[in-house]
């Protein structure tokens, strides 16, 4: 549960302490309507004290009052004229307080949020898991601190052992130059009369066995001194890839299945600052323990000893060239990624990023990163290493780019902004299989040398993203609320009643029980390949249908809960023939792609009936909105269950025409629907126009109602 939801329920003291951290400093409807935004940023990748990292704490800043203005512009009535002027002066006001001190804005949400978990976690006794997000943010990033901390240590304490080992093997050669010097002597003794040689050869054996036995004792001392730091730098090389496992198999890997979702509607990935941060720790320890193995193997050259010190150098080397190899190879990523959908000569765009770019001294030679379009087939070849012969399946302009380093923000990064799709060669097409099934990938490759030069890695990303044949009901409803969020830029989703709706659509089930459909699966050729029963279009196609629909026309009334949309034709006569006369709802049309009907009930001569609308689409709402339509339809009175339609409609109306000018009086368009008696008499229910014009009017067939010029038609419409 996130913290401002268990914040509002404390009482007491802990309430008037949570309240007294707002002001005009912050007010508390910041914190109130934008809660999610504020839980869902990463305020504790911010050093305060650190002046380079305020550049992060703006952009912050720059996203808390877009989040606030966009949060404004979505008022709408009589409260919400109110509510955006009052959000609109916040964003202004937090803008004159922080925009010279971002920091401090910083400084203030982590204040704040850490204050507010503090009181939610004894008001509830420390029982239970509390603060949602942050808290399990907290948390992470303390077990990541930390072990950074303890590598940090561990680095640490090997460069000490080093330099010991280093100053003990320095004594060791002067001492091993002593016994070389004594041993010169003592041959040159052989030149001297007995006598001098008897007077002096036993203080030079003497001396001889002293050093030798000094340098045999050392010897094995430094055995031992390099035995036990490559043991520290095995520890401290498990801790590092275990950590960085940690940062790329589960951080990283997040990032870009966020990254995957908020393609298709999900919310924003987020940024890349506190992971890099992270890879440039690792990237910095990695490095310095490289070099440390590198002097410890040129101190092992310098003076060879018998062991299995070479060994186990040779073992490190290999391992923390693998470590490194990995970082460097897994940090390069897609920042931007392409479209989802190229289109020939049209232009698009792409970022790519290295994590580790700046600390391992990559921009020092800017390395050039190359783009090319393969298929899903060579994709898949690359991945398992095999020879793809540098095939590409087409010809992509603009595709090289030199990647530069930003001094301000320390980031690595190659911008393609002007790469256009020339020409793509596609394989052959099998059985049903539609030319937009046919997966390509964007390939952007590149080659970094690191340390001059010592080390050259090729790298190439991405990895292709993979589509299941099928997938579970359950999986398939949350990508597809998703996508509908998304699209039609809404916070109101796709509920339990639309979801079953659509399981009855897309596995021609009646049953009304959201468990019978849990365990269905739905594979790729029901969603977007077999035509729906009775239809001439697929799921998908209906499904999106409805979405540009909504996104286009009726967004408004979406978020207003005025339509209910996602209900069939036999549930809406239900639904409306037990309420007065008048009353009607709106449901998105069974049978035509993209188009909305109303049903409503209204008396007839000798009964009650149920009348239904041909279905609007795109091409009506473009000479006439919805909103007005109703409203020019006298006989609507109430929307399902018992909403006067004025009141609910109302503020969208367009308004009257202002009077004649120039003599001119201009004309106006409205609904027309003719009532139909028993032997089809016609009523004009709207006003006359004040010129000739193509009239939208409404003809009974049998209980459907068509808009057309006045023909009579046989219906087929839901």
């Amino acid at each position: 549960m996130a913290v401002w939801i268990q914040a509002q329920q404390l009482q007491g003291d802990a309430l008037h302490q949570m309240q007294s951290l707002y002001g005009q400093h912050f007010p508390i409807e910041v914190r109130h309507y934008l809660s999610q935004w504020i839980e869902g940023q990463l305020w504790d990748a911010i050093d305060l004290e650190n002046p380079q990292e305020e550049y992060k704490a703006k952009r912050l800043l720059e996203g808390l009052i877009q989040e606030l203005q966009n949060k404004a512009d979505h008022q709408v009535g009589e409260d919400g004229f109110l509510l955006k002027i009052k959000l609109g002066h916040y964003a202004s006001q937090l803008k004159s307080t922080y925009d010279r001190c971002p920091l401090e804005l910083v400084r203030c949400i982590k204040h704040i949020l850490y204050t507010e978990q503090r009181l939610v976690r004894e008001a509830t006794n420390s029982n239970s898991p509390v603060g949602g997000m942050i808290d399990s943010m907290s948390q992470k990033y303390q077990q990541i601190n930390q072990a950074f901390e303890e590598l940090r240590l561990l680095t640490q304490d090997t460069e000490n052992d080093l330099r010991k080992l280093q100053h003990n093997q320095e004594y060791f050669i002067i001492q091993y130059q002593e016994s070389l010097r004594i041993q010169a002597q003592l041959t040159s003794l052989a030149t001297l009369p007995p006598a001098d040689r008897q007077l002096r050869e036993p203080t030079l054996l003497s001396k001889r066995a002293t050093v030798d036995a000094w340098l045999t004792r050392e010897a094995n001392t430094l055995q031992k001194y390099r035995l036990d730091l490559a043991e520290k730098h095995q520890k401290t090389l498990q801790l590092l890839r275990k950590q960085q496992n940690f940062i790329l198999d589960d951080e990283l890997i997040q990032w870009k299945r966020r990254q995957q979702l908020a393609g298709n509607g999900g919310p924003p990935e987020g940024g890349l600052d506190i992971l890099q941060s992270w890879c440039e720790k690792l990237a910095e320890t990695i490095w310095q323990n490289r070099q440390q193995i590198r002097k410890a193997e040129h101190l092992r050259q310098q003076l060879p000893l018998p062991g299995p010190i070479e060994e186990l150098l040779n073992e490190l080397n290999s391992t923390i060239t693998d470590i490194i190899s990995a970082l460097v190879t897994s940090t390069f990523i897609i920042e931007k990624q392409p479209p989802q959908v190229l289109k020939t000569q049209t232009k698009f765009a792409a970022t790519v990023r290295l994590l580790v770019g700046g600390k391992l001294n990559v921009h020092m030679n800017p390395p050039q990163v190359k783009a090319t379009i393969i298929s899903e087939q060579q994709a898949k070849a690359l991945l398992k290493n095999e020879n793809t012969r540098n095939d590409s399946s087409g010809e992509i302009l603009n595709n090289n780019c030199v990647m530069e380093y930003h001094q301000t923000t320390g980031t690595l990064t190659a911008h393609f902004r002007n790469m256009s799709l020339k020409r793509i060669k596609r394989s052959d097409r099998r059985g049903a299989e539609s030319v937009t099934e046919e997966k390509f990938t964007i390939l952007f490759e590149s080659q970094f040398s690191v340390g001059s030069n010592e080390l050259v890695f090729q790298v190439k990303g991405r990895v292709p993203f993979l589509v299941p044949d099928k997938v579970l009901w359950p999986q398939l409803c949350e990508a597809i609320n998703m996508k509908y969020k998304a699209e039609v830029q809404s916070n109101r989703g796709l509920s339990e009643e639309n979801l079953v709706f659509l399981a009855q659509k897309a596995f021609s089930s009646s049953s009304n029980n959201p468990e019978d459909y849990r365990g269905m699966t739905m594979t790729w050729s029901q969603f977007n390949r077999e035509s729906l029963p009775g239809r001439n279009f697929t799921f998908w196609q209906w499904f999106d249908g409805v979405m540009e629909l909504t996104k286009k026309h009726l967004k408004p009334h979406w978020n207003d809960g005025a339509i209910l949309g996602f209900v069939n034709k036999q549930q809406a006569q239900d639904m409306v023939m037990s309420k007065p006369n008048g009353t009607f709802l709106l449901r998105f049309s069974d049978s035509e792609i993209g188009g909305i009907t109303i049903a409503w009930v209204a008396e007839n001569p000798n009964k009650r009936m149920v009348w239904n609308l041909m279905p609007y689409t795109t091409k009506d709402f473009t000479i006439r909105s919805l909103a007005d339509r109703i409203s020019d339809l006298n006989h609507l009175l109430f929307l399902y269950a018992d909403r006067p339609k004025d009141e609910v409609f109302s503020k969208y109306y367009t308004p009257p025409l202002s009077k004649a000018v120039d003599g001119y009086v201009k004309p106006q368009i409205k609904q027309v629907v003719p009532e139909k008696g028993d032997r089809g008499d016609y009523l004009d229910a709207a006003s006359p126009c004040l010129a000739p014009l193509p009239f939208p009017v409404a003809v009974p067939c049998g209980n459907e109602l068509h808009q057309s010029s006045g023909c009579y038609a046989p219906s087929d419409f839901n």
